[in-house]
């Protein structure tokens, strides 16, 4: 009688995983799936990625944009939003529109470049401290320790101002080498990767130091399965859950890391138009014209609320005790 029950709950339990088809799910579609299901997730998705493509559009082709970002009209001098000028000029006569346009896109570059090179340096300290035996763990995590022990702003500050103003052969401040991206974009990039990656290199370490002597990792080795492959198969695949979350929060720090650059003037040398850049130059006209600081602070607001609940989203589906 107790196996005969024991048998029916497991078969209740197998036929609650599967989906609509009669198949069992995956780990990755059953995140999808219980992603899909947070509306709040879905809908700042939906809202980013017509964000992101309306800027793209907007500033890769010149038939779509009705102003240039530094086009003046100098009849329209500090205008509100109006048809002709939707987020109304600044006081050089410039389109705002066109502007926040190329600042969006700025701080998009910002946002998912430095988080992919946070990526790569992480997951290859963190994997590396695991690996490398407990003198090789003590030595890269008293790096990391040093460089978490810098204050954040303080430290992009400083390597902001080693890097500009300097002929260095692809962070240089002449003509871009890398398609898309300045010299400057990419020091601004590099400056925050510095102080960002040791938030990575700490959750890759944990969750690989807990994998490391769970069952099936055992028994992979004792079936003879190189470190290589132990590593790649079953370790790293395993720890995307937890940094995929992280790096979904760390875009909208990295974005409101540039905007502090460009506000307090170690952003982006005018006349790029950057999100801080922006606000910084309308709060010296804040009581004539609000419009020039209001419109990129409600992108930045959007960015980080958007991102947040994307992130809130993801851990909720990639976190087993959720379930």
């Amino acid at each position: 009688m107790a196996a005969t029950s024991e048998e029916a709950l497991g078969s209740e339990l197998g036929r609650a995983e599967q989906t609509a088809s009669g198949r069992q799910r995956g780990l990755w579609s059953d995140a999808w799936h219980r992603l899909t299901r947070n509306r709040l997730a879905v809908v700042s998705c939906v809202i980013l990625i017509a964000i992101a493509s309306f800027s793209i559009a907007w500033n890769a082709f010149e038939g779509v944009r009705s102003y240039e970002p530094g086009d003046q009209d100098y009849a329209a001098v500090q205008e509100g939003p109006s048809s002709a000028h939707w987020f109304g000029t600044d006081n050089l006569g410039r389109d705002n529109f066109a502007r926040v346009m190329e600042g969006t896109l700025i701080s998009l570059k910002v946002g998912l470049g430095a988080q992919v090179v946070i990526l790569v340096v992480g997951v290859l300290v963190g994997a590396s401290a695991v690996l490398t035996g407990k003198l090789g763990d003590n030595l890269l995590m008293r790096l990391t320790d040093l460089a978490y022990a810098f204050p954040d702003l303080l430290f992009i500050i400083l390597m902001r101002a080693v890097l500009s103003g300097r002929d260095w052969p692809i962070l240089g401040s002449g003509d871009p080498q890398v398609p898309g991206f300045s010299g400057d974009l990419l020091q601004v990039i590099l400056a925050i990767s510095i102080v960002g990656w040791t938030t990575i290199a700490r959750l890759v370490r944990g969750q690989m130091l807990s994998i490391k002597e769970m069952d099936y990792v055992l028994a992979a080795r004792a079936l003879g399965a190189t470190q290589s492959r132990i590593v790649y198969r079953h370790m790293l695949p395993n720890t995307l859950g937890p940094v995929i979350v992280a790096i979904t929060f760390g875009i909208p720090i990295a974005i409101f890391a540039e905007a502090a650059l460009g506000f307090i003037g170690f952003g982006l040398p005018p006349p790029t138009a950057s999100l801080g850049g922006l606000i910084s130059d309308g709060y010296v006209y804040i009581r004539s014209n609000e419009w020039i600081a209001v419109f990129p602070a409600i992108f930045i607001s959007i960015f980080m609320l958007c991102f947040t609940f994307l992130g809130d989203g993801l851990r909720d589906a990639l976190d087993p005790r959720s379930r």
